[in-house]
């Protein structure tokens, strides 16, 4: 199973240009994925730099036909021509995909800081090897207070997510939305955290839950013990980054996955966002 996780900053590249196409043909070049995970991606906006207000939820969809599309809108405006403005997550997966939930996260108020609504986007998928929950997220840049919130979100759901892989409710596919559809308890968590990877933040999300609950692994440490991470960020876009590049997306998988990791690995090279796309191997 090869996974892509990317913050395509709406497919503004470092020159300025929005390029979907060039997206797209990046991805498949890095890999042949089964799964690819995007953060920032925007319709009806003509203020970010280069859009032309296109639905690039949309537009991605029909660059991508062999694979089931996913949205996971987490900001919906109005704008002024009567169209809604959206901003979130998609992914997109060749695999069979099963139940699809779409986590507001928290936004505590946090008066006088620049902040938007966040998403995590969650997909079980079936795979060769079993049933594994893909979600992908964006936290919140500008407040710590909100981004904490959602990191203790982010691990309540993986807790509610391994309690319902063990509980198979009442349910058959005559009972409509009652049906019964499981949720796997295996998990990849993946996207761009907002934080370092020697924050506090990071090492909550790796942190001890319950008895029952396998905890996060960074799959970095795992198959690169004692290196530290690929830069993600700041390594051609020097306007928004000027100083060093550093590490804000992370591929996180529970500690049942662990053995299954075979490879991570970012791309240094692409100019077409201010951010490194990341490639995780499940083996």
């Amino acid at each position: 199973m090869k996974l892509i996780t990317w913050n395509i900053q709406w497919g503004c590249g470092i020159d300025g240009k929005v390029d979907l196409d060039r997206i797209v043909s990046h991805a498949r070049k890095l890999a042949d994925f089964d799964v690819l995970c995007l953060q920032e991606v925007a319709a009806a906006y003509t203020d970010l730099s280069g859009c032309d207000g296109g639905d690039q939820f949309q537009g991605l969809a029909e660059r991508l036909p062999a694979y089931t599309a996913l949205a996971g809108v987490a900001t919906d405006t109005p704008h002024p021509d009567g169209r809604r403005r959206t901003f979130g997550n998609m992914i997109f997966s060749r695999l069979p995909v099963l139940q699809v939930f779409r986590h507001l996260l928290p936004w505590p108020a946090d008066g006088g800081v620049t902040s938007m609504q966040r998403i995590a986007l969650e997909a079980n998928l079936r795979t060769s090897f079993g049933l594994v929950r893909v979600t992908t997220t964006h936290l919140e840049y500008y407040s710590s207070r909100q981004r904490a919130a959602q990191i203790e979100r982010l691990r309540e759901l993986h807790r509610e997510a391994v309690c319902h892989a063990k509980v198979e409710r009442p349910g058959d596919p005559s009972e409509g939305p009652f049906s019964f559809v499981p949720r796997a308890a295996a998990s990849i968590l993946t996207g761009d955290f907002n934080c370092l990877a020697d924050s506090a933040e990071h090492q909550r999300l790796l942190a001890p839950m319950d008895a029952a609950t396998p905890p996060y692994r960074d799959a970095w440490e795992i198959t690169h013990p004692g290196t530290p991470h690929a830069p993600t960020v700041g390594m051609h876009d020097k306007k928004q980054w000027p100083g060093p590049p550093f590490t804000f997306d992370f591929v996180f998988v529970s500690e049942d996955l662990m053995p299954r990791v075979k490879e991570i690995r970012s791309d240094p090279t692409t100019e077409a966002s201010d951010h490194q796309p990341l490639l995780l191997v499940l083996a």
